[in-house]
């Protein structure tokens, strides 16, 4: 039984209304109950943080009875004015986010993550389901238009970019449809229509999404960082610059409060370690540093480019240059220690999609990439760090 309670801003869909209204009726819950016929069934609470209050009543205040197994056992609802055990039954609640589920809420749910697909895992869902649902909805037969794997790997690698596959269905739907009119405008009925890597311009246009590759050649002051989106993992190549100037840092690239703050973290630590490579002192008073993450139209925030722009920053100081197929991720502090990450599969995988060689990751990170399949981290050289200096030791060249 699915419960939507994306929108819901009224108590009484979830507790029923009292008899004394005109038009009163039970809640959902109750109604689910009634539907399945059973007292055990699943219920799904569709898109539980989309659920809002107002004047009616908060509609998440009362979830917290309905999931607190505890209290659940004589559930009260104003229609039927009779307790309901709903002790047995099985609740699933979906959400894309948990900071808008009030905490007393979320307290009482157990979360389990659900990363985004690989792409190995979008090739086999394209090729096992959504190619013969595409061809049945656009009224093919399996036979009449085929998709070599090469081509599904491009569409997926090329044209679409997501955790999920809903565009990769659309992508699959675009080609079934012009396949479909060109069959219907051939006159040759049975004709077969055979979609190979070369045909894709043609159904679908110039290439949507690109990946940018590792640089060719190791760079002073250009590191490459990894980073978490909603659809997946990126890289980004931060580089720093130092000009006379009057000792000022500046940020540009959009960066967020954490990130800035972040930043100016690792340029106290770069500036205690500097006189022991032989920078002086006054260095820093007649040099400006100005750090960049190019795409300046995209915001970035969070902690885990720290040890990324302090390497950058240490690299254009001391003039040593850092390896190109060389990406890492982590925290840092003050005193130069490397903090633990999330979303470390989906920033593995971008290193991958960049043909990095080498990873460098935060080593209390280390259960974090045991969990990940050999598909995930095959042919990647991971390396964990606790320290900067563990970090600079990997990267300089």
């Amino acid at each position: 039984m699915r419960i939507s309670l994306g929108g819901i801003r009224d108590e009484a869909e979830i507790r029923g209304h009292r008899k004394t209204y005109v038009g009163a009726m039970p809640g959902r819950l109750v109604e689910g109950l009634k539907q399945a016929g059973v007292s055990n069934p699943l219920m799904l609470l569709d898109e539980i943080d989309k659920v809002s209050s107002d004047y009616k009543g908060d509609t998440a205040s009362a979830l917290l009875e309905v999931l607190d197994g505890e209290q659940n056992v004589k559930f009260h609802d104003h229609y039927v004015e009779t307790p309901i055990n709903l002790s047995n039954v099985l609740f699933i609640a979906t959400a894309n986010t948990t900071t808008t589920i009030p905490g007393p809420l979320l307290d009482r749910m157990e979360i389990i993550e659900v990363n985004s697909y690989t792409e190995n895992e979008k090739f086999h869902i394209a090729k096992e389901y959504l190619v013969s649902k595409q061809l049945e909805r656009n009224g093919l037969k399996e036979n009449q238009v085929i998709f070599d794997d090469e081509t599904l790997q491009k569409i997926i690698h090329n044209y679409t970019r997501e955790a999920g596959a809903r565009n990769l269905e659309r992508r699959i739907g675009d080609v079934c449809r012009k396949a479909a009119r060109e069959i219907v405008e051939d006159k040759d009925k049975k004709r077969v229509i055979h979609v190979k890597v070369d045909d894709l311009e043609k159904y679908l246009g110039k290439e949507k999404v690109s990946f940018e590759d590792a640089n060719e050649e190791d760079e002073v002051g250009i590191v490459r960082g990894l980073a978490w989106t909603s659809v997946g993992g990126d890289t980004l190549q931060i580089e720093v610059n130092v000009m006379p100037g009057k000792g000022e840092l500046k940020l540009t690239g959009q960066m967020g409060d954490v990130m800035k703050e972040s930043a100016q973290t690792a340029m106290s630590y770069v500036r205690s370690i500097c006189s022991t490579y032989g920078v002086s002192d006054e260095f820093f008073e007649k040099h400006d540093i100005h750090i960049h993450i190019p795409e300046g139209a995209v915001p970035k925030d969070g902690p885990s480019a720290g040890i990324t722009m302090a390497t950058a920053m240490f690299s254009a100081i001391a003039g040593k240059k850092v390896s190109a197929k060389t990406a890492m991720t982590g925290e840092i502090t003050l005193r130069g220690r490397v903090l633990p990450i999330g979303g470390l599969k989906e920033k593995i995988l971008a290193a991958k999609m960049a043909h990095i060689q080498k990873v460098l990751v935060p080593a209390k990170n280390k259960p974090d990439i045991e969990e990940l399949s050999d598909e995930i981290t095959g042919g990647l050289s991971i390396i964990f760090v606790k320290t900067m200096e563990d970090v600079l030791k990997e990267v300089l060249v």
